[in-house]
């Protein structure tokens, strides 16, 4: 685990967004982000009213992200991470609507030790749905090699992790792409899926129809946020190819603690912030890892965003509002 991600990033960036898409989605940061399908399109929903909600929800499938919750991270950007996954569990249970179920893209612990673990364990079980979880580079770290996440969440899973699942007539693929992998160093290259993971993939979505909605979560981006920091998946490519006969395609994930959306072909990708700490936006700082901002003002980065997509209309309408507000 590289050792800048232990330290904290005091310089401020301001987060990059590409503004093109083709859904209607609302991030809300320290809850997660709530996402519904309807007629094989994924998009998002947040505390809507319970009217609104009920309605987004009527026919459809919804479920919720939440990411990088770093149980055990004491650190000045935010000396209680726990606390702050805790708020966003409780702020979970209080939504009008409900989600089916929730996953969680990564970095469920910051060092995985037994006792982050098990913080995180208690803290999920006030939740009522199942939770679908992969893991972070933080959660095998180099010195069990992932014994301890694989004990806990690898039951039922291939190989180190992955595994695929239906829901709602949606089909879900988790990917592993965190083994081996130091960030934040020019050296370090790109995360990479691997041959194995790959090809048992290519066989899991083979006897899909064309017309079957695919979401496909993994930990860190599977396209190149900014390569001098390690933020994407090298032969991300081979694995989208598998999917490129699939109408809708939502990729989802984590890592980087802020949100980033790009549309290629047939596949929306977003990533998701963090229920801890923000990090810098790329290239804003010398390296990545937690970021510092003034304690009064931690709710207001971890604050909400709603973008509205209408049919036919462009660009998108993009409001952020603060968790504190």
């Amino acid at each position: 685990m590289a050792d800048h991600e232990h330290k904290d990033n005091e310089q401020l960036g301001a987060a990059g967004f590409n503004r093109r898409g083709l859904l209607k989605c609302m991030a809300w940061a320290g809850t997660g982000v709530l996402w519904t399908v309807n007629g094989g399109v994924p998009r998002s929903l947040g505390l809507l009213g319970e009217a609104a909600a009920a309605e987004s929800h009527a026919g459809g499938l919804t479920f919720l992200q939440i990411s990088d919750s770093h149980v055990g991270f004491d650190k000045p950007a935010n000396p209680n991470a726990l606390g702050t996954f805790q708020e966003a569990i409780a702020k979970i249970k209080a939504m009008p609507t409900q989600p089916a179920f929730i996953v969680h893209t990564g970095d469920i612990t910051h060092l995985s030790k037994d006792k982050e673990f098990d913080d995180a364990d208690q803290a999920m079980k006030a939740l009522k749905q199942k939770v679908h979880v992969i893991p972070g580079e933080h959660d095998v770290a180099d010195a069990d090699n992932g014994k301890a996440y694989l004990d806990r969440y690898g039951k039922g899973t291939q190989g180190r992790g992955w595994y695929s699942f239906d829901a709602g007539g949606v089909h879900f693929i988790a990917l592993i792409n965190v083994f081996n992998f130091q960030p934040g160093f020019k050296s370090a290259g790109l995360a990479q899926l691997g041959d194995e993971q790959l090809e048992w993939m290519e066989k899991d979505v083979k006897g899909l129809s064309s017309s079957t909605p695919i979401v496909v979560l993994a930990h860190l981006p599977l396209w190149t946020v900014y390569e001098n920091w390690g933020w994407g998946t090298e032969d991300a490519p081979r694995a989208l190819g598998y999917l490129k006969r699939f109408g809708s395609v939502t990729v989802l994930n984590g890592h980087i603690h802020q949100i980033q959306q790009k549309i290629e072909g047939n596949v929306s990708f977003h990533t998701a912030r963090s229920t801890a700490f923000p990090q810098p936006a790329p290239g804003s700082a010398p390296a990545p890892g937690p970021m510092k901002v003034p304690a009064e003002q931690l709710h207001s980065v971890l604050g909400v965003r709603t973008v509205n997509y209408i049919r036919g209309k462009s660009p998108l309408a993009i409001v952020d509002t603060p968790l504190s507000a």
